[in-house]
């Protein structure tokens, strides 16, 4: 088929580099010219492993190309699938002014397009926002869903660093239409891919994501909520949650104690729930919960670490991952903010090291040092913190802290082979009973 896809962030370029990969002619629309250039120099505007080597292939093919020109995209194309960001706003709800303009812009595309055309919104978006705003501008020309075009939502469930084999590779397919023509021509689109295909309604669609995102948030919290147990009881919640994780209905994943959860999907989702349900007067006390637990364990991350070095105040510690987690250049809401922002409270001198996410973060933070390696990161500090999950910190061994003046580390992520430092390293974990 032929597709046109609005928005070339995380979603949408990944998206198309999918589809085309699956035999579709993609067209990507963005309305910076630089990154439309990029795009058509096979030049990834962001990093996600694998991105590259085959935007490079179907581009070289030609089953893939950008455009500024929304409009042609649409009239070239069956099927526009709109992949623009709804980030929070303060009071937790999403923030549609993207989607909006992204909308106007296809309801006067297809205004002028005699076919029949499907529009499917990938956004993530509340219940009742697809069809209920989205539809209506869409028929604000004049056109009548359903009549003279299709509407559907399909929802991504993409995790950064390993987006583009979440796409070929998914754990399920959901698609949500009008009526029965948008239900059919999605599931044309998704034809090829060998995954669970779970068709229903627009709204059910909308909040099969939102669930799904809120549940493995409340795992991570929930563990985070034990590790702090466990810490001063002289118990590893690893090893609790290794014998809780064989319970088939439970399931280990998602049940590691850390700094928190970050990224662009489960904070923004879990506040937009949380609002959803304050908006229809029903009390979300356990979404509350999660998303409290989730802003006091960076606080208490650095609370460890003074716990084993006293006062903070111009010690010398390094924080090795600056962005969410590892594999990827996201810096939103990742825990090595918090974290970082509370060492300067204390006066401490930071230095930061991330292999992709450093020039992100200095946009945020531009008073620390910036080091350009972890041998750099780590020489002279008096502590480290592992923030997220790179495989270059899992590589880590006694040798490489020998540059520290005072070989204390925190294993925020637990990437480290405890087995592999030596005895003068003084190893710290979240959730690790005995850390006094």
């Amino acid at each position: 088929m032929k597709i046109s896809i609005i928005g070339t962030g995380y979603v949408g370029l990944v998206s198309g580099v999918g589809f085309a990969k699956h035999g579709h002619e993609v067209i990507c629309v963005d309305i910076d010219e630089d990154i439309v250039d990029s795009i058509n120099n096979a030049i990834p505007p962001i990093y996600e492993e694998g991105l590259e080597e085959l935007l490079e292939k179907v581009v070289d093919s030609g089953k893939l190309s950008a455009t500024t020109d929304l409009q042609g995209a649409v009239e070239k194309t069956d099927i526009t699938f709109i992949c623009v960001g709804t980030p929070s706003r303060e009071d937790g709800s999403i923030d549609t002014s993207a989607i909006e303009s992204a909308t106007e812009d296809v309801s006067e595309a297809i205004d002028e397009k005699n076919d029949y055309h499907i529009v499917v919104v990938k956004s993530t978006v509340t219940p009742g926002t697809t069809d209920g705003l989205i539809k209506s501008i869409l028929e604000s020309s004049g056109k009548k869903v359903g009549e003279d075009f299709g509407l559907g939502m399909n929802p991504e469930f993409l995790r950064e660093g390993v987006a583009l084999d979440d796409f070929l590779d998914p754990d399920r397919i959901v698609i949500g239409g009008w009526d029965e023509k948008s239900r059919e021509t999605i599931k044309r689109v998704y034809e090829s891919f060998d995954a669970p295909k779970l068709v229903t309604d627009i709204r059910t669609a909308e909040m099969i994501k939102y669930t799904s995102n809120a549940l493995l948030a409340t795992k991570i919290s929930f563990a985070n909520e034990m590790s702090r147990i466990c810490e001063e009881v002289g118990i590893d919640v690893y090893d609790v949650m290794d014998g809780v994780g064989l319970d088939h209905r439970i399931k280990r994943d998602f049940l590691n104690a850390g700094p928190g959860f970050g990224g662009s999907c489960f904070p923004k989702d879990v506040k937009a729930i949380k609002n959803l349900a304050k908006k229809n007067d029903i009390k979300a006390e356990l979404l509350e919960a999660v998303l409290f637990i989730n802003s006091q364990q960076p606080i208490h991350t650095v609370e460890i670490l003074e716990k084993k070095l006293g006062d903070l105040k111009g010690k010398n510690v390094t924080v090795l991952g600056l962005t969410f987690k590892g594999g990827t250049d996201d810096i939103r809401e990742t825990r090595a903010l918090p974290i970082v922002e509370s060492l300067l409270e204390k006066g401490a001198k930071v230095t930061g090291y991330d292999p992709k996410g450093m020039d992100n973060f200095s946009e945020v933070i531009p008073s620390i040092n910036y080091a350009d390696s972890i041998e750099e990161a780590l020489k002279d500090a008096e502590a480290c913190i592992i923030q997220n999950d790179w495989d270059d910190f899992s590589k880590l061994e006694g040798k490489d802290f020998e540059v520290m003046k005072n070989k204390v580390v925190l294993d925020g992520r637990r990437v480290l082979d405890e087995e592999k430092l030596d005895k003068e390293i003084k190893y710290l974990s979240i959730g690790k009973g005995g850390l006094d």
